[in-house]
């Protein structure tokens, strides 16, 4: 099944100390993120020819067999493969470093992948009620036995892609997995329905396959979308607790208190964060700084700006106390 888009981060507790630690001990944190988005390019560039093959015999075999729900799927994934071949692009791009118009790095691009995946895969779902609504009231009568063979052959395609991508972390390739994911819930919706068809001549169930698959990817889509606009808006990453986050900070010796904390994800993985520390008079600032940050890279921030401030001292900022 498609997993919820209720969590970005897919590494347990144990793991992420781990990667924390290798990060303090190496000084060389951004190499792991690095690794991760030249992976996540690897996959979808072999989601995207496995899907753009697939999709031309998916053509092909729909006009023989007559079935509306290939033809639509067929479409569909033809929508894909542009979708795909554009993630692939953005998820390339995004591994370029920082320079003087992007200072953060080109990371945010492969949420432009993420967000052109979901729109087409929208737009095709559209598409494919258009199509499947008006069957249901005239049926038409498919090639079940190429129905069920091209379901078969379906499954084992996208499946082979899903299981390449099941291991990426970015929003871009959590969208790409979804096309592949409805991809392989369609063909096996397909398979079954087919095997009815030849042997009950139950006409409907072609377009109603259609009808319920699209419900489903719609309802999926939706979660996608809303965790890439949570980013773009620049939302507290949805793996973060910023009351948990400022109890922790002043249960750091020296750390009296923490305001105007702010933190957001660059990309659903590369997270930074900004924050007022209110520290002790005779407090090492250097040793305090070191102290944070240690602290902070366990919980998965990959940058922070620290502002400290002494006891009584005026934070210098106009409403600076707000958040």
């Amino acid at each position: 099944m498609i997993p919820p888009a209720s969590s970005i981060r897919h590494h347990s507790p144990d793991i992420q100390q781990q990667t924390s630690n290798k990060k303090i001990m190496s000084g060389h944190h951004h190499h792991g993120q690095a690794h991760g988005h030249h992976h996540g390019t690897e996959n979808i560039s072999t989601a995207f020819w496995l899907n753009l093959s697939f999709t031309i015999i998916e053509i092909i075999g729909g006009f023989f067999t007559n079935s509306v729900a290939i033809l639509s799927d067929a479409l569909h994934d033809l929508g894909d493969s542009l979708s795909l071949g554009l993630a692939w692009y953005f998820q390339k791009k995004s591994n370029k470093g920082s320079d003087k118009t992007y200072t953060y790095g080109y990371k945010r691009f492969s949420l432009v992948g993420a967000l052109v995946n979901s729109i087409v895969l929208v737009v095709g779902s559209v598409f494919m009620l258009t199509e499947a609504i008006p069957r249901i009231m005239n049926p038409e009568s498919s090639n079940a036995k190429g129905m069920m063979l091209l379901a078969v052959l379906g499954i084992a395609v996208n499946g082979a892609a899903v299981f390449k991508l099941k291991k990426g972390t970015s929003l871009n390739e959590r969208a790409v997995m979804l096309h592949l994911m409805e991809d392989v819930l369609g063909w096996v919706a397909v398979l079954i329905g087919a095997v009815l068809m030849y042997f009950f001549k139950w006409k409907i169930i072609d377009p109603l396959l259609s009808i319920g698959i699209t419900a489903y990817v719609l309802f999926n889509v939706y979660g996608n979308l809303k965790s890439v606009f949570r980013v773009i808006l620049q939302g507290t990453p949805e793996n973060f607790e910023v009351e948990d986050i400022k109890a922790k900070l002043k249960t750091i010796q020296g750390v009296l208190d923490v305001h105007d904390l702010h933190v957001w994800s660059m990309d659903g993985e590369f997270n930074v964060m900004t924050v007022h520390a209110v520290v002790k008079e005779k407090a090492n600032r250097a040793a305090m700084k070191k102290a944070i940050r240690h602290e902070l890279q366990h919980m998965d921030v990959e940058h922070v700006t620290i502002e400290m401030e002494f006891e009584n001292e005026d934070c210098g900022m106009e409403n600076c106390c707000e958040a």
